[in-house]
C-alpha cells in the first residue's frame, strides 16, 4: 500500500529541478528518513545536474573514506530532486 512518490519516472526528473516529492520516504529497515533521528543528514545523492545529466566532477565515484571529493546531493526536506548542490562524499 506505497504512496505515490511521482507519476512516471520521467517526471522525477523534468523541468529545472525535477519533481517535487511527497510523502515519506523509508530506509530498508522501515524507519521514515525525514523524521527519524538516526537520519540526521537527508540527503539524496545523485551526482547529476539539475536537468539529470551526469555532474562527472561531482559524483562520488572515485571517492575513497580518506578523500575530500565533494558530490551532488539534494535535501529531501526541500522537495526537489536534483535542486541539489555539492557536498562532501564523506557525509553519512
Amino acid at each position: 500500500q506505497g504512496q505515490l512518490l511521482a507519476k512516471s519516472w520521467s517526471s522525477l526528473f523534468e523541468g529545472q529541478s525535477g519533481a517535487a516529492l511527497r510523502g515519506p520516504i523509508y530506509s530498508f529497515n522501515g524507519r521514515n528518513v525525514l523524521t527519524d533521528p538516526l537520519w540526521s543528514c537527508r540527503l539524496a545523492w545523485h551526482g547529476s545536474t539539475p536537468r539529470g545529466g551526469h555532474a562527472r566532477r561531482w559524483d562520488c565515484q572515485g571517492w575513497r573514506s580518506s578523500g575530500v571529493a565533494e558530490g551532488m546531493a539534494s535535501a529531501l526536506g526541500e522537495g526537489r530532486l536534483l535542486a541539489g548542490h555539492r557536498h562532501n562524499c564523506s557525509t553519512p
